[in-house]
């Protein structure tokens, strides 16, 4: 199903739900209700409530962007620990020199194809590309140097391929949902709650009423979309993407 077609539904039923509960109380008020006679305490009561469930969605949003970053930063030290590999290796022979970059390459060209798209659609990375990235570090690690030239480069080289390695990690621990369960309890509950103080409110069935209303819900329904489609960096909605490998090893996405 697509994202917008799932935001649609969830606003169009905010909006339904508000209108039938609007509609129900209407037809099952007394005749003595009169709805200017709310007390004080509820307005306030209301109007904290609101104040604190904002702050507690702005954060929730704000947690989870920050996450999609982070997410992206992982995949651009991995890229750039790759191409500084790929680049330092042309100090060795050439044969082990091609091998090398060989490997890089086929590594690079695994993510950027396969590894991209399970991530995507299962969650997580996958056993080849650690075979390759595996492949890389023997490469670098297994060649002795034969010139001070060459043990100069060596040790950065072995520094290039930890930072991949970590970065793979951290981009294999990202590709899961950031929000815990029981922050989203939290976010629904409190949005059943926000919505549900309007009717605490004794608004009556006119337009403008039954409009505004069923626009907060609508709008409190576009913010859970969106803390959803951010939380899984790599998944949905606006995700970190493999564009620095494709910067650094144009012919990978090939």
């Amino acid at each position: 199903m697509s994202e917008w077609l799932v935001l649609a539904l969830a606003m169009g039923a905010a909006c339904l739900v508000v209108l039938a509960v609007t509609v129900v109380r209407h037809h099952t008020a007394g005749e003595d209700d009169d709805p200017s006679e709310t007390p004080d305490v509820i307005e306030y009561m209301t109007m904290m409530i609101g104040v604190v469930y904002a702050i507690v969605l702005g954060l929730a949003i704000a947690g989870v962007w920050e996450a999609r970053g982070v997410a992206q930063d992982h995949v651009q030290t991995e890229a750039n620990a790759l191409h500084e590999i790929s680049e330092r290796v042309r100090v060795y022979p050439p044969d082990v020199r091609d091998r090398i970059r060989d490997d890089v390459n086929a590594y690079v060209g695994h993510v950027v194809t396969t590894e991209w798209k399970t991530m995507a659609d299962d969650g997580h990375v996958t056993e080849r590309g650690t075979e390759l990235l595996a492949r890389v570090r023997y490469g670098v690690t297994d060649y002795e140097p034969r010139t001070d030239f060459q043990a100069q480069a060596y040790q950065p080289l072995l520094d290039q391929v930890t930072a991949a390695d970590t970065a793979r990690g951290a981009r294999a621990d990202s590709t899961a949902p950031t929000m815990p369960g029981v922050v989203w309890f939290g976010l629904i509950s409190g949005a059943v709650v926000t919505v549900g103080l309007i009717f605490a409110l004794q608004i009556r069935r006119t337009l403008r009423e039954v409009i505004l209303a069923g626009l907060f819900g609508a709008l409190i329904a576009f913010l859970l979309f969106l803390i959803w489609d951010f939380d899984a960096p790599y998944s949905r909605g606006i995700t970190a993407s493999a564009d620095p490998f494709l910067a650094l090893f144009p012919k990978a996405g090939g």
